[in-house]
């Protein structure tokens, strides 16, 4: 079986899976329910200066049968009093000394940090979180976002943070900002060996249509929310490969946190370079025990894959990566279709017709209605091949236009049978690999004049 124990810039931890500081860390019985139940560590909900809490607070996205797509929130950091936190927190790492525990913090001025540092430090936690992510609320007094937003500042406190901690220090960083390597860059300049990141995205959710009001609905008024869930895990992938990849913070610990659900969705962060994964709105929609699932499934994983260890799988996929100038332009691939699953729905299509390239043709069309469906290459023959799926007499498997084909991957990804559509390379056509930044070095444009002009206006070129 696969040692999933990680070492986290020295923070020991049984396995990857952490709580995030959110409403989950809440409190020293949440985190001890949490820890027995198989978590590995938990980031205490964020201590500061003690802040009122408004209803409600949360509101959820929902997408067809899936309920909590997207969660919205706009609750602050903890409105628990600190002493009272940090009785817990000392309460906790003493039963449960073999588990990480992570201090969040967010405070304003040098003396605030230096003293809060002193005191999560006393309790006997293993490490702190800077949360200069908070969307609302906190970023309103300049801190949170209002500081992950802002290089010069991040730096700065940073190095405030170096300074008095005995203990690693991680950064949280915010999404809400145009390049996520500018704060990330910052964070290693100011010293901080570990990043976390993302924290929740800007969101305003939706309106209600009866009252008129923002959800949630505070009275007769609403604000902007935080983010979270499944639906903000391809930006959270986005960004930690952004900073895994940049030479001037590759080298940094990184604990990935978006919208991660299950043990696939942890181990696509850790290939992408994260050590440790924190966890929120999941446990929020199904609680504590999803770790269990968790567990099971990466230690399954690892060991299907022979890897003896976490470590193992950490940042396979970081080489894989790349800009778009970088992509072999002459790698080819086509659509096909199983006739033995194939329902005849006809979706793909459609799919294809009305949302990409018109390369997927309906046997016992005219050639007349072909022209008017708006097909530009119409083959001599289209095969009546009829489809075998139960239920399906009468109809016919859609033929696919290799020559209109552009190997999208639409008609896979719109398909409701799973395997019934697949992606194939062709044979033969993937010759010398050719990226559009070997064109460029070659002074060879795909657009005629399009380069040319670019360079000339950059001054690289003589006009």
């Amino acid at each position: 079986m696969a040692d999933l124990s990680i070492d986290f810039c020295g923070i020991k931890s049984p396995n990857p899976f952490w709580l995030a500081s959110a409403p989950p860390a809440n409190s020293g019985p949440q985190v001890m329910r949490a820890f027995d139940a198989g978590w590995g560590g938990a980031v205490w909900k964020t201590l500061g200066d003690p802040v009122t809490n408004v209803t409600s607070r949360f509101w959820a996205n929902d997408y067809g049968n899936t309920r909590m797509m997207g969660l919205n929130n706009i609750e602050l950091i903890t409105d628990r009093p600190l002493e009272v936190n940090l009785k817990e927190m000392y309460e906790v790492k003493k039963r449960y000394p073999k588990h990480a525990l992570i201090a969040s913090l967010m405070v304003e001025t040098r003396e605030n940090w230096k003293e809060i540092i002193k005191k999560a430090e006393d309790t006997g936690a293993d490490g702190l979180e800077l949360n200069f992510g908070c969307p609302h609320g906190m970023c309103e007094r300049g801190m949170g976002s209002a500081v992950g937003q802002e290089p010069k500042v991040l730096e700065e406190i940073t190095r405030w943070a170096m300074e008095y901690a005995k203990t690693p220090v991680i950064i949280k960083l915010t999404p809400n900002t145009g390049d996520i390597n500018e704060p990330g860059e910052a964070a290693a300049r100011g010293g901080a060996p570990a990043i976390s990141l993302i924290n929740t995205v800007k969101s305003l959710l939706g309106v209600d249509l009866d009252r008129y009001v923002p959800n949630p609905r505070v009275g007769n008024k609403s604000t902007n929310g935080g983010y979270c869930g499944p639906a903000v895990k391809p930006i959270a992938l986005f960004m930690m490969s952004q900073l895994t990849k940049n030479p001037l913070t590759k080298h940094m610990a990184y604990s990935g946190i978006g919208g991660i659900s299950n043990w696939r969705d942890a181990a696509e962060f850790i290939a992408l370079g994260a050590t440790s994964v924190q966890v929120c709105t999941a446990v929020m929609h199904y609680g504590y025990r999803i770790v269990e699932d968790m567990i099971e499934g990466l230690s399954d994983y690892l060991d299907s894959k022979g890897m003896k260890s976490v470590n193992e799988l950490r940042g396979k996929a970081i080489g894989a990566y790349s800009e778009w100038g970088d992509l072999d332009l002459n790698y080819n691939l086509k659509a096909r279709i199983n006739p033995e699953s194939c329902i005849g729905c006809n979706l793909c299509q459609v799919a294809c017709m009305d949302g990409a390239h018109q390369c997927i043709l309906i046997p016992g069309r005219t050639h007349e209605e072909h022209v008017k469906a708006g097909h530009t290459h119409i083959p001599d023959v289209i095969p009546e091949v009829p489809v075998k799926a139960a239920g399906a007499i009468g109809r016919f498997l859609p033929v696919i236009d290799d020559v209109e084909c552009v190997g999208c991957n639409l008609c896979h990804l719109v398909c409701p049978v799973p395997g019934t559509i697949s992606m194939v390379e062709v044979p033969g056509t993937i010759g010398k690999s050719e990226t559009w930044n070997d064109r460029v070095a070659q002074g060879r444009d795909i657009n005629p004049g399009s380069m040319e002009s670019t360079l000339k206006k950059r001054g690289l070129l003589a006009k």
